[in-house]
């Protein structure tokens, strides 16, 4: 069955269609191909772009052989869709085969192809065979977009790569706030808080407004540094530019009072979302737990637990896991025993986080 609202793919005003499941798309498809004369490949890639969205990557790939066995030819779309499929299913050569096949077609890649393939490169953890690409193809001519520009900004964040992601930087005439979200992020992690700042401060004189993203990443900076007054006044100054603050901000800022061991302060942050900030999920009561029976306040961590179970939230294995560790570590085993038992009783299994 059809849904109402059709998704555009190719950006050209060209509707895609959208199922309800894979087995109405396959009706479609071989009602397609049954048709004279056949449809173009354009039609073809608005169908089975709707089964990607699905995730069934290995059958999109079928069709297309398919396809091909039936003499329809394909075209930069198409072959960029193949490409894509094989990333998402960890075959990273056979897509770089498509791609060989795409140049001997005498098809040139296009921005969608190269996202594509960096994109790939970069979820599999090959950054840097993702940046030597992204060289080459400049050197080609390419002109990157925005888009490419951030996501191998962010591989290149992810993997640690500081130095190479702020000469990236350099480089990028457009920004925009997830560029610099990125950088003031990776900076963050690398304990580099002054420099996060400087981006912050360049990005404002730039015009581009820190979002909610922005911001966290600078307050979890100096958390981990344990400046608590800075972060408070970052998470106030977030509050003063009308940026909406989310759950993990509060439990961002919660995280890093319980680490400072400043616990009542922790709490009334806790009583200040309940006013008047968004609904406490189960990282924020399982990090106010964790505070708590760290510093042996059993009575408190257990009427929190309580509160959470009776607001709807469930507890997962780590809330259970930070109350373990505190009993066992305040010599409270036969407690730590009954609530391991409770555990196992809700059909949790035990495991293992660090703290």
């Amino acid at each position: 069955m059809l849904c109402k609202n059709s998704v555009n793919v190719r950006g050209k005003g060209k509707k895609d269609a959208c199922f309800d499941n894979v087995d109405d798309a396959l009706t479609l498809f071989n009602q397609m191909i049954e048709r004279y004369p056949r449809p173009s490949i354009v039609e073809f890639n608005k169908l089975l772009g709707a089964i990607v969205r699905m995730k069934h990557f290995a059958l999109v790939i079928s069709l297309y052989n398919q396809l091909e066995l039936l003499g329809v030819s394909h075209d930069d779309y198409s072959l960029s869709i193949m490409i894509n499929c094989f990333f998402r299913l960890d075959h990273v050569d056979f897509g770089f085969s498509v791609l060989g096949k795409m140049l001997k077609l005498g098809i040139d890649p296009n921005v969608v192809t190269l996202l594509t393939l960096i994109n790939g490169l970069c979820t599999q953890s090959k950054v840097m065979q993702a940046v030597t690409l992204f060289d080459e193809m400049i050197g080609k001519g390419f002109q990157p977009t925005l888009v490419t520009d951030n996501t191998i900004l962010n591989g290149l964040c992810k993997t640690g790569n500081t130095d190479r992601a702020v000469n990236l930087l350099r480089t990028i005439e457009e920004r925009d706030v997830v560029t610099y979200s990125m950088l003031v992020d990776v900076y963050c992690k690398e304990g580099m808080i002054s420099e996060a700042e400087d981006i912050v401060d360049t990005m404002i004189k730039k015009g581009v407004e820190p979002n909610v993203v922005t911001y966290n990443a600078l307050i979890d900076g100096y958390c981990s540094q344990n400046k608590m007054n800075e972060a408070r006044r970052v998470f106030n100054l977030m509050i003063k530019k009308g940026c909406a603050v989310d759950i993990f901000s509060y439990s961002i800022l919660i995280n890093g009072y319980c680490k400072a061991k400043r616990l009542d302060e922790a709490m009334n942050l806790f009583c200040e979302i309940s006013q008047k900030g968004p609904v406490p999920d189960t990282v924020t009561y399982t990090t106010l737990i964790q505070g708590m029976s760290q510093l042996g306040r059993f009575s408190d961590a257990f009427e929190l637990f309580r509160k959470m179970c009776a607001s709807g939230q469930v507890p997962n294995s780590m809330t259970y896991f930070v109350l373990l560790d505190g009993l066992c570590k305040h010599g409270k085993i036969e407690e730590a025993l009954k609530l391991l038992q409770a555990m196992k009783n809700c059909g949790l299994e035990p495991d293992i986080y660090p703290l």
